[in-house]
């Protein structure tokens, strides 16, 4: 986490220095009217990493063998479609609805005569909604920066939150909200070409609902929060 947000204070240091010192965006370069359009629409397709933000139980220790509950991440994969409101030179409005396809799992520790894990696997198709403000440097001819913040809701296709959980630990699963809120940040390179506009964005979410559903397993009761955490590296066109 504390990578990421040196990451992004890196991006957001090269925006400031490029309004310092870059060239007006209507100079030479490729699509040189672009900042003055109203709208631009593209597509975008990114690989995520998705996470958990996990806050156990006080008093964990009533749960006997059970030592502590992890989260372990996998990638996925997004594809969405945007459009681009132009509020003024440099500030844009930013809709990309997407489907997300992601999985993560919540890891158990128990302790007897040895360390037993047991995993519990969560898949998640997600329908995002997100809607971002963007702030745009001045271009060096084809390339500019950015960075972006807001928020999205989140709807998870996959959701099993009205299954009957099994009498069986180890067929048990654990349940989650089908909607999510989070707020998101992120950041970007732009690189202007003829006919289209190519982009690098890496943008992280964070989780605002506790998204675990109580069904009176260990898996369940033994944490008291849940959020979601995701990180995503994507790349854009526009028109």
């Amino acid at each position: 986490m504390k990578f990421i947000f040196k990451y992004l204070l890196t991006f957001a240091l090269v925006l400031i220095a490029l309004f310092v010192k870059a060239q007006d965006p209507n100079e030479k370069g490729n699509l040189e009217h672009y900042y003055s359009e109203t709208l631009h629409f593209g597509f975008t397709m990114g690989i995520n990493k998705a996470n958990f933000i996990v806050q156990p139980v006080q008093h964990f220790e009533r749960f006997d063998s059970l030592k502590t509950v992890q989260s372990a991440s996998k990638l996925g994969f997004n594809l969405g479609i945007i459009s681009d409101l132009r509020l003024n030179k440099y500030f844009t409005l930013r809709f990309i609805p997407s489907l997300s396809f992601s999985e993560r799992s919540l890891q158990y520790f128990f302790e007897g005569h040895d360390t037993i894990v047991t995993t519990k696997a969560i898949e998640s198709t997600f329908l995002n909604f997100p809607l971002d403000l963007k702030l745009r440097s001045k271009r060096v001819k084809n390339f500019g920066a950015y960075v972006l913040a807001g928020g999205a809701y989140s709807l998870d296709l996959a959701s099993k939150r009205k299954t009957v959980n099994s009498t069986n630990p180890r067929e048990q699963i654990v349940k989650l909200q089908r909607d999510d809120f989070s707020y998101e940040m992120g950041t970007g390179a732009e690189f202007y070409f003829p006919y289209f506009k190519f982009a690098i964005e890496a943008k992280m979410s964070i989780g605002i609902k506790n998204v675990l559903i109580k069904d009176n397993t260990i898996f369940s009761n033994s944490i008291d929060q849940l959020n979601s955490k995701i990180f995503l590296i994507s790349v854009t066109f526009e028109g």
